[in-house]
């Protein structure tokens, strides 16, 4: 964000995607598969200092994990592709703590928790985009799990949407570090405004100062 890019907190919404304990702590389902990426990249300590950072100035907090009711009967009974590798591994069963936040990033009083995530783009089994433009948000920052699937639909889906788009590129994971670069380089830009968080952190005013930047417009 060299071109000194500045942004309205009051307008701004960090969306933490699926950081459950299935996918970042040990014991977790599927921890093992995206352990070399999050520790190459520190994301996961990178998004709860982007969280608390991003809260301080007055920008909104909200966080996506996905869940299934025991037995998975939300989705198809033959599933295909990632959907299949979270049936196959117990991921994410409701009320267990494997889909559970992490600690790090517990939900704080003014936070919010988007409920009914079931499939790998955050607007479409949820009121996400409810939210956002009844609070007022224009600029949406994402991180989470993974770089190249949940992060990359809900990415794209805001951009068509016609929200101003940051992906935060170290506070995301995938379960290659080949499929995190590749997304990051030839994806993100496509449909967001790649940034590492300690940018995007400075890009936020002072609370109720007026966003510049407005290449996007205003979300319709």
């Amino acid at each position: 964000m060299g071109d000194g890019m500045s942004l309205n907190p009051i307008e701004t919404a960090v969306l933490l995607i699926e950081f459950q304990n299935d996918f970042t702590t040990d014991g977790g389902a599927l921890h093992s598969a995206v352990a070399d990426v999050m520790k190459r990249t520190g994301m996961l300590d990178n998004a709860v200092a982007a969280a608390e950072q991003a809260r301080q100035t007055g920008a909104t907090i909200i966080h996506a994990p996905i869940s299934f009711a025991k037995g998975y009967g939300e989705i198809s009974p033959k599933p295909y592709g990632i959907l299949a590798g979270v049936v196959a591994s117990n991921a994410f069963v409701k009320d267990s703590w494997g889909a559970r936040i992490v600690a790090g990033l517990t939900p704080a009083a003014g936070d919010i928790i988007v409920e009914g995530k079931r499939g790998l783009d955050t607007f479409m089994s949820t009121n996400l985009d409810f939210i956002l433009r009844s609070r007022g948000i224009r600029n949406v920052a994402l991180g989470g799990f993974l770089t190249n699937c949940c992060v990359e639909s809900t990415m794209r889906t805001a951009y068509e949407k016609g929200f101003n788009v940051f992906t935060l590129t170290d506070c995301v994971a995938a379960t290659s570090q080949e499929e995190h670069d590749n997304a990051i380089a030839n994806d993100f830009p496509m449909f967001s405004h790649p940034v590492v968080s300690k940018e995007f952190i400075a890009s936020l005013g002072a609370r109720g100062e007026t966003a510049t930047d407005t290449s996007r417009g205003c979300p319709t």
